[in-house]
Order: structure tokens, then sequence, then C-alpha cells
């Protein structure tokens, strides 16, 4: 899938400066972060959607668009599939793909001060 994903990336760097009248891609550069980040939004709860209707079918067809839209928005932002890759892979090594943090490796959170409102004011716990 990295492959699959890289020559997407490509493709949509060689297209973003085309015509927007001819190119979806171009089309989408031109209209800004928020459209992109609009349209990945909306292709994300149609695969929700989908998945809950038990429509696979319609779950693999907006995946694919749902990985473009964010191809998009990353080549704008400038993030490059292998950070992305290396983001993973790094992940991967703290605490496996699919597994929780282990608990012996979560540090507790500093123990945050109780604030008590008494008479509309606000005083600190000791």
């Amino acid at each position: 899938m990295t492959d699959s994903v890289a020559r997407l990336y490509d493709a949509v760097i060689a297209a973003r400066d085309g015509d927007p009248s001819k190119s979806r891609t171009a089309k989408l550069f031109r209209s800004g972060r928020a459209k992109m980040a609009k349209k990945l939004a909306e292709e994300a709860v149609e695969v929700v959607i989908d998945a809950m209707h038990g429509q696979p079918e319609a779950v693999v067809r907006e995946s694919a668009d749902l990985l473009y839209n964010l191809v998009v928005l990353w080549a704008h932002a400038g993030v490059h599939p292998d950070d992305v890759w290396a983001e993973m892979r790094r992940r991967e090594m703290l605490f496996g793909i699919a597994e929780k943090l282990p608990k012996k490796l979560v540090q507790p959170a500093p123990p945050r001060k109780v604030v008590a409102i008494e008479s509309g004011r606000a005083r600190k716990r000791r």
C-alpha cells in the first residue's frame, strides 16, 4: 500500500499546478486548505456511514476517495507519506500497531491543584 500512496502523492504533486478546469487536484489546491479539509471530512463521514450500513463495496470506494483527499491535504501541508510511515514505525516500536500502551510504560500525570469556589471567589486547596 505504501507504494500506491507514494504514487498517488507524486501524481498529486504533479497535478497541483495544473489547469483547475481539467484537474480535480489543481482545483482543490486553488480552493485552499479549508476546502481540502472539508472534503477530507466529508469522505471520512461517507466511509463511516457506509460501514454502519454494512456496505463493504461502498466502504472500499469511499476509502479510496478518503485516501486521495488525505494525500492532497498532506501535499498542501508539506507532509510526505514517508513522514507518516516513519511515525507509524515509531509507534509500532513503542507499543505495537494495534495495542494499547503497556501500563508499565505509562507515567502518571502530575497531580492537579483543585480549586474550590466559595462566595464567588476561587481559592486553591492545599
